[in-house]
Order: C-alpha cells, then sequence, then structure tokens
C-alpha cells in the first residue's frame, strides 16, 4: 500500500486488508458510520509508511511536505517563538485548522501543540479540506486533521531512531559577502543537529477480545544548531541597495551607540570610536554587530510523552472506553546577547565620571558639567552570554465515555474530554530596563564613579556601567543589568458531548430506489475554554500584561445522509448528505467582569453520484464559523519585534514630511529619526474582547477515478474554494506602513504610535498597534490533484507511484472591507509572508521488492515565487528589491529504503535533501512570520541534507 492515498484508493485497500469485516467506522468529516473510508468532501490518506520513510520525529515536518500545507510554527524558529509547533492548511491560518485525535479534540484551540502527538504511534492522518463546523463546531474553516492513533496493541512494540544533519557549505555568494566584512566562515564541512527518538509500547487483548489495554511512554531529544554552521544564516543579510545583499547587523553594538534626543546633535545616531578613544563618531554600517551567529537555526528540545488507552465491552450496548495522554517538553531557543537597546530614552548623568567632557557636551549641549541629566537612546551590546528562553509546556488529555449498540440500527456515543497545557516561560540574560537606567545615571562620589541609585539608597547593589568606551562594559558591569522574566499561561478545554447513529434502513426507512437506508446522527455538546496569563514585574517592565477569559459554548446538530439511487444505469449510487449545528457561545473576563454571548448556525450539504463502477463524482457547499479563541478575545498586549523599515527615519526619509506628520512625526523631528534596527521595527499585539465570528463558505466539485480496466491506480482532482468573511486577524505592520505611506489613509496612519521624544517606532515607546479585529476577507481556490498507481514488475515485485499536486488560483486578502484586495498568489515576503507557489507536488516512487524490501524516492517540488514589493498592485507596493526579487523553484529528492526481518524487526534509513540544496538566502527585512536565519526554514530544508536510521521490534 502506498503511504499517501486518495481517498478512494485507501478505502479499497482497507476492505482488501481486512475482507471480510462487517464493522461499521466513522470517517473524518461526518458523524455517521459507514463501512467505508469514502468521503464526500476531497480527503487525503497519509499512512504509518510514510512516517517511516521520511524519517518523520515530528509530525506536523509529514504534514508540511504536502502541497496543501504552508509552514506554521515549528523546530527551526528560535527567536520569538514560544516552543510549540503548528500547521497551517490552505494557508488561511493555523488557527482556523481543527486538530483532532482519534475523532476528538486535541488540547485548547489556543494552545495547539503537535509536539503532543507521538509520531510512532499514528495510525493514519486524515486531512480533510474544506468547512466542518456543521460536524465538530468552531476552528474547521479551511479544514480537519485528525490523527488516528493505535490504541488497541497486543503486544510490545519498540521503535527507535538516530538522525543528524550534514552538511557542505559552498555558497560562494554569501561567503564572499561574510570575508568582506571580516566575519567568521561557517565551516566548509558539517555534522550536527542531532536527534533522537524512541518509543514503547505495549498492549494486551483480555476477556476473550472484548476488552484492551494499551500504554506506551516516549523520549525524543534534539540537539541545538547554531546560524553560524551555516553559510546562508551565519550573518544578517540586509538590502545594500535595490541590486545587492551586504552582511549587515544592529546599531546595538558593543562599542556602544548613541541618539541625542537634545541639543545641537538632536536625533544623529553616534557610536564610541572602534580606537577606545572616548570620542563620538557618527555611525555607519561598519559598526554593526552581527547578530546572526549565536541565533539557533534549530532549537534544543527534550520531549517525554507518556499515555494509555482501554476499552471493555461490557454488553453489545454498553461498551467504556477512555485515554490518558501526557506530554512534557522542554526547549530553548537561543538569540544574540542582550543590550541596553536602543528605543526607550535613558537618562544621561550630565557630570557622568565614566564618559568624557566631548561626550558630555554631545549629548547635554549647555547642560555638560552640571548635576542635569539629558535623555538619549543609547545601545549597548553586552558580549558576556547569549539570550536564552526557557521553554516548558506540560500537557494532560484524559477522555472517557461509553458507547453501544441500542439496536434496530441506532448506536450511541457518550463522552468526556478534558486537556490541560500549562506553559512556563523564563527569559535569561537579557538586560532590565529598570536597572540599566540605575547603572547610566552615575555620579562621582569622593572621585568614585558612583550610582544615583547608591547615593540616594534606593538600589545599593548598583553598579555603573560604562557604555562611553568601545569595550568598556566589564562582565560585572553587564551581570548586574541581567535579570530573568518569567511568564505563565494555564489553558484547559472540558467538553461533554454525545451523540445518536442510526440507520433507518433496518427500519424500512428507505429510499424506493435504493438498497442501503437512510442514516442519520443527531447529538448535542458542551465545550468551557480557559485561558489564565501571568507575568512577573520584569516581563511587565517588557510589556506583558495578566490577562484571563472564559468561553462557553453549547450546541446541538444533526446529520442525515440518504442513498437517493443505487445499482440502476448510470446511477450506481446517488447519496446526498446534510448537516446542520446551532452554537450558543457565552464569553466573559472575571478580571474585568466583561461579559459578550452571540449564537450562531452552520450547515452544510453533499452531494456524490457514481455513474459506474469505475467514476464517482462528489461536490460540497459547507457553511463554517470560527468564533474567537479565548487567546483572540482576551490574550495579554504586548510589544514585540517585526521586520520593517521606517520610512521616516534617516537623514533623508524616503517619505515627505507632509506624509510622515500624518504618522506622529513633528517638524523638528523629521530628518532626525533613528532608523529601526536590523530591519527591526516594533509592534503591539494582543487580544481584543470585541472581536466577532468570522464565516466562511466552501465549496468543493471533483471526482475520484478508480478504473477496473487499469487495477491498482486511482485518480482524484478536486476544485475548492473557501472565503473568510470578517475574518479575525491584525492588520500586518508592514502593510500599515506601505499603506499610509502610499495613501495617506488616516485608518492605517492612526496606527503608528511614535515615541513622542525620539519619533520612532521601536522599542516599548514606539510601535505599530497591530492588535486582533475583525478585518475584511481571505479568499483561496484551487485544484488538489491525487494519483495512485500500484503494478507488478513480475519477479521483481512490485511498484508503486504516487503524485500528491495543488494548483494555487488565488490567495486573495481584503484587509478592510471595501478599501481593496491583493492576491499572494505566487509571491512572498513583506505583506505576503512565506511562499505561495502556484503549484506544488511531492511524488513518491516505491520499489516493493519480494523479500520485504523497499526502495522510495520522494520528490518534492515547490514552484517559483516573486517578491511581493515588485507587484502592481498598490497595496504590496513597496520596498524595490532585485537581490531577491524571485526564489526559483525548488526540488528536494529524498531516498530511503526499509527491510523487514520476520514479523519482528523492521529496519530503515534513508537521507532527505539528497543533493544538500542550500535554502534561498533572503534579506532579513523581507522574511516575515516564521522566517529565521535569512530564509523560511519551514518551507526549505534548512539545515541541508539529514541522514536516519531506525527500527520497529515487535515481541
Amino acid at each position: 500500500m502506498a503511504a499517501l492515498l486518495p481517498t478512494m484508493a485507501y478505502a479499497q485497500a482497507a476492505q482488501e486488508a481486512d475482507a471480510g469485516a462487517s464493522e461499521e467506522i466513522v470517517v473524518t468529516g461526518t458523524r455517521i458510520k459507514r463501512p467505508d473510508l469514502e468521503s464526500n468532501s476531497p480527503q487525503t490518506v497519509i499512512g504509518q509508511e510514510e512516517f517511516k520513510y521520511q524519517g518523520a520525529t515530528t509530525v506536523e515536518g509529514v504534514l508540511n511536505r504536502l502541497p496543501q500545507f504552508t509552514a506554521d510554527a515549528n523546530e527551526n524558529v528560535s527567536n520569538g517563538s514560544d516552543g510549540t509547533s503548528n500547521i497551517n492548511l490552505r494557508n488561511l491560518g493555523s488557527n482556523r485548522v481543527l486538530v483532532l485525535v482519534n475523532g476528538q479534540r486535541m488540547l485548547p484551540q489556543q494552545a495547539i501543540d503537535l509536539n503532543f502527538v507521538p509520531g510512532s504511534l499514528v495510525e493514519r492522518v486524515d486531512v480533510m479540506t474544506g468547512g466542518a463546523s456543521a460536524v465538530y463546531g468552531s476552528d474547521a474553516l479551511s479544514g480537519v486533521v485528525n490523527f488516528v492513533l493505535k490504541d488497541n496493541l497486543d503486544g510490545v512494540r519498540v521503535d527507535a531512531q538516530v538522525g543528524f544533519a550534514q552538511h557542505d557549505n559552498d555558497n560562494r555568494a554569501v561567503r564572499s559577502l561574510l570575508s568582506e566584512k571580516g566575519y567568521a566562515l561557517a565551516p566548509k564541512s558539517v555534522a550536527d543537529g542531532g536527534k533522537q527518538d524512541v518509543t514503547i509500547s505495549a498492549g494486551k487483548n483480555f476477556a476473550d477480545g472484548r476488552g484492551n489495554v494499551t500504554v506506551y511512554g516516549g523520549y525524543r531529544h534534539f540537539s541545538p544548531v547554531k546560524q553560524s554552521s551555516r553559510d546562508v544564516s551565519s550573518c544578517a543579510l540586509q538590502a545594500a541597495d535595490e541590486n545587492t545583499l551586504f552582511c549587515g547587523g544592529s546599531s546595538n553594538t558593543p562599542y556602544g551607540t548613541f541618539v541625542p534626543l537634545e541639543g545641537a546633535f538632536q536625533g544623529q545616531t553616534l557610536t564610541n570610536n572602534r580606537d577606545g578613544t572616548q570620542t563620538f563618531v557618527p555611525y555607519d554600517n561598519s559598526y554593526a554587530y552581527n547578530y546572526a551567529p549565536d541565533n539557533y537555526f534549530q532549537r534544543s528540545d527534550e520531549r517525554y510523552t507518556a499515555g494509555a488507552f482501554a476499552k471493555f465491552e461490557l454488553s453489545k450496548a454498553a461498551e467504556v472506553y477512555g485515554s490518558f495522554m501526557y506530554m512534557r517538553d522542554h526547549t530553548f531557543s537561543q538569540a544574540a546577547p542582550s543590550a541596553i537597546f536602543l528605543g526607550s530614552p535613558f537618562a544621561i548623568s550630565c557630570n557622568n565620571p565614566l564618559a568624557s567632557a566631548s561626550q558630555l557636551q554631545t549629548l547635554c549641549g549647555a547642560k555638560a558639567g552640571t548635576s542635569q541629566t539629558a535623555d538619549a537612546l543609547v545601545g549597548y551590546r553586552m558580549t558576556i552570554a547569549p539570550r536564552r528562553d526557557d521553554l516548558r509546556h506540560t500537557d494532560y488529555r484524559y477522555t472517557a465515555g461509553v458507547r453501544g449498540d441500542l439496536g434496530s440500527g441506532f448506536s450511541y456515543d457518550l463522552n468526556y474530554l478534558y486537556s490541560l497545557v500549562r506553559y512556563k516561560e523564563r527569559y535569561l540574560n537579557n538586560v532590565d530596563a529598570v536597572k540599566a537606567q540605575r547603572a547610566l545615571d552615575v555620579v562621582s562620589v569622593g572621585g568614585t564613579p558612583t550610582c544615583r541609585s547608591v547615593v540616594d539608597g534606593t538600589d545599593p547593589d548598583c553598579i555603573p556601567v560604562n557604555v562611553f568606551q568601545a569595550g568598556g562594559v566589564t562582565a560585572e558591569q553587564g551581570s548586574y543589568m541581567f535579570t530573568p522574566s518569567n511568564t505563565a499561561s494555564r489553558n484547559s478545554l472540558r467538553a461533554f458531548s454525545g451523540t445518536l447513529s442510526g440507520d433507518l434502513g433496518q427500519l424500512g426507512i428507505t429510499s424506493p430506489w435504493a438498497s442501503r437506508g437512510i442514516s442519520i446522527a443527531v447529538g448535542a455538546e458542551q465545550r468551557r475554554e480557559t485561558l489564565k496569563f501571568t507575568a512577573d514585574e520584569i516581563a511587565q517592565q517588557g510589556g506583558a500584561t495578566n490577562a484571563d477569559g472564559i468561553i462557553s459554548v453549547v450546541e446541538g446538530y444533526g446529520e442525515i445522509e440518504i442513498p437517493i439511487i443505487e445499482d440502476k444505469p448510470f446511477f450506481r449510487s446517488l447519496t446526498i448528505n446534510g448537516g446542520v449545528r446551532y452554537s450558543s457561545y457565552d464569553n466573559k473576563q472575571n478580571s474585568t467582569g466583561f461579559k459578550s454571548s452571540y449564537n450562531v448556525w452552520t450547515y452544510k450539504g453533499e452531494l456524490s453520484w457514481q455513474p459506474i463502477e469505475d467514476l464517482r463524482l462528489r461536490a460540497s457547499y459547507n457553511h463554517a464559523i470560527r468564533a474567537p479563541n479565548v487567546a483572540e478575545l482576551f490574550a495579554s498586549q504586548s510589544v514585540g519585534n517585526v521586520a520593517a523599515q521606517d520610512p521616516c527615519a534617516g537623514s533623508s526619509p524616503s517619505a515627505s514630511a507632509s506624509t510622515c506628520a500624518l504618522t506622529g512625526v513633528t517638524a523638528a523631528q523629521y530628518g532626525h529619526i533613528v532608523e529601526c534596527p536590523a530591519d527591526t521595527c516594533s509592534a503591539q499585539g494582543g487580544g481584543n474582547r470585541f472581536v466577532k465570528p468570522e464565516t466562511a463558505d466552501t465549496w468543493t466539485a471533483g471526482f475520484v477515478l478508480s478504473p477496473r480496466a487499469l487495477k491498482g491506480f486511482s485518480l482524484s482532482i478536486d476544485y475548492y474554494r473557501i472565503k473568510v468573511k470578517d475574518y479575525i486577524s491584525s492588520i500586518d505592520p508592514s502593510l500599515i506602513i506601505s499603506q499610509c505611506v502610499a495613501t495617506g489613509d488616516p485608518f492605517y496612519c492612526s496606527l503608528f504610535n511614535r515615541d513622542p521624544r525620539s519619533g520612532a517606532i521601536f522599542g516599548q515607546n514606539g510601535y505599530i498597534v497591530s492588535t486582533t479585529l475583525n478585518t475584511g476577507y481571505l479568499q483561496t481556490s484551487g485544484i488538489d490533484v491525487i494519483g495512485d498507481y500500484t503494478f507488478g514488475i513480475g519477479s521483481l515485485g512490485k511498484f508503486n507511484v504516487n503524485v500528491i499536486g495543488t494548483w494555487l488560483a488565488e490567495q486573495v486578502a481584503e484587509p478592510l472591507p471595501g478599501l481593496g484586495t491583493y492576491d499572494c498568489k505566487g509571491l512572498y515576503g513583506y505583506t505576503c509572508g512565506q511562499p505561495s507557489p502556484e503549484w506544488r507536488h511531492v511524488a513518491r516512487f516505491t520499489w516493493m521488492a519480494r523479500g520485504d524490501t523497499t526502495l522510495s524516492l520522494s520528490w518534492r517540488h515547490l514552484g517559483s515565487t516573486k517578491l511581493s514589493s515588485l507587484s502592481d498592485n498598490p497595496f504590496l507596493t513597496g520596498t524595490p528589491s532585485v537581490i531577491n526579487k524571485r526564489i526559483e523553484a525548488y526540488n528536494y529528492f529524498d531516498l530511503s529504503v526499509t527491510q523487514a526481518v520476520g514479523k519482528q524487526l523492521q529496519l530503515r534509513m534513508g537521507v532527505n535533501n539528497l543533493l544538500d540544496k542550500d535554502p534561498p538566502a533572503i534579506a532579513a527585512g523581507i522574511l516575515s512570520a516564521f522566517g529565521n536565519g535569512n530564509t523560511y526554514p519551514g518551507v526549505y530544508d534548512p539545515l541541508g541534507r539529514t541522514v536516519f536510521f531506525g527500527a520497529t521490534v515487535n515481541f
């Protein structure tokens, strides 16, 4: 059986493997039981073989290779990561795909983490495109991903795997840029990024097969990889002009950078002379700090998983079942050493004994030598130790239920689900801005430089910091300013549900032209999701705030499937399916007393027509909703870094004075605003308790061809169109900036919150407002093609060819109702974010030799994309770039072999990215969400060639 299969082919294979089985199953996307896995909506099934062929240690890595998915949070995103892994179906956002485990919700929607899923226990993954809110409730706008786990083992199973990355650094273009700057080159050849994964599971049938208990435990470890180990990531690439890149960096340097906010030098960016003398010189890129080498390209990670599944049939009318799943995950992200960052103004003592007279004259003007203070922006890098983000997740999931056969074609299922996600973050080796202010406010006491806070007793431990000389800050001075910050959250989901399904054919209720009866399913569900987020004093100084919230929903639903015609000419079968769900939401925030409520309806209609045995046509319409999750309503608002450029910064701003005035720039500030360091500005994000549900209409139409004359062949082609209205999101900061400059629209320009002193849009006091709101619409459409063919090759065994491809017709967004749209089809960067190629496919060619040996080659293809800012769409026009104007088409080849040794042992080994192809090198300022190391590591292979060895042992 092939690893990636269209639904029809998988159904046939399943029937052949379990010939004679009559037990009905529940297909992903419906609650009506069927004797097969056929779906009326487009569905892709990923078998367990695909995990083995890829040597997968993460489930999101397997899904991200499919053309229906765009990469989301993953192991190769470090700075700013929360340590989770996610999936993004149809590029509509990870919050619009519903993730299930064995048909039930996995974790709270706002805290989904696919690290929770033990990959070695995955039996298959069902991926269904299109809305499914009528079946599952909120969150299923782009589709459903259902992980079906092995939960009925009889015996002991050990699965173990090791792997590593091997890469030859030979990117001449980037290496020449590094040499020009005198930066260290990445090693010519590296072997790193080790991964180990082992899972032990055991199960036992008892009571003549009426009961089963299955338990498992697993351990996974990833070794970190620094950006210094790869050419593409070993320096911070920036655009020197429209045609060239250079190894740039940050103006927060170990030399010391200053921007006076008063006096004759107001707004000028100055730096301590690199020769060590206490003199200021104009800052230029030769002083930039290369922040890239210490950053992680692959986070370190250690994960423990454990769980159990149990069921026991008391009688045909009552089978009790339950499960428990647990995960403890500990990961570190790492970034360049911390700094006193340019951003918020600092008060500098005008008689600071650590500064020279000329420096004080520049900073203080007429106040130089007095006991007064002068405000200035200060940037000084502490090269003591890199910043470390200690991220810990502890997740629990419990289920319990009873199900059974009531007779006369009716069955029921009553179940309870509770899941809890505890998250703790401890940010280490970071400069405390309050301590930094104390360490900069220095006076002379008996000829000894002393913090004013020591003199007045507010901080007796304060140590003066010498930022007025290149390399002047000692380890002792820097360490004083380091204070860890701590945040934590608790997310929970509780759900009670009950479903009654029935085959009315056993009561004689059938269409006069069909033999199968009408089937129904009705049910009710009650869910409650909670959020509690806390931040300590240090984190709150950085902009974090405490948050809490509760969402409660009560729902009722029904579904009906009517076989209209069967076994008639041109009507081998004709079936329609319909469903409806009513949902009543109540939201509240205990800390503020805020409450809101709303009611919504969702519904669907599906048609399946099989005119002949070889061909089945299908079409569906779904009207889905997604209520704002508890984080979108109530999450803490805070300021963070974004890739952007300020058109009003620098001595010669690219935007006019009149345009910049619309963003809050005063006449005195124009021409004197400091540029965002390393093309990194600030944006304020967070929840908005007034957002309302978004709605989506999904249309699909297609066919499945399985010709009897060509045994082993199947082909499915499906068209999809999804439109999400009033979609819950934030407006991209780059779009806000470009639209304000291009149009002067007061809405966009009002979202600038410039620092009142410096005029900058970085730091805690200067930012772009990009919080959650109901925006315009998202619309995507395209065609999925899935083909599978298995044929014999005589004494050599069998050969399988499997292809999954997606042609993207459109990826349209309307940021605000009625104010225009843009299409990101075939584009990347800035507002469009990660590449959206017009065509993507993954093809697998597998030789199944006699003797239980398989050799499999995968071909992954990503079409070319163009830089969005070169589009003629006014929403996308912006900073031009020729050097990154296009990412060429990428082709990756992966090779694997498996060998079974009896029934007890299966060995596997493989090489992914066989040709060791480099990812594209992209200027850091172009990258948006999920960019890292000058590339998109979830889309392109970041570490080069990867090698794995694994084994599965059955006892």
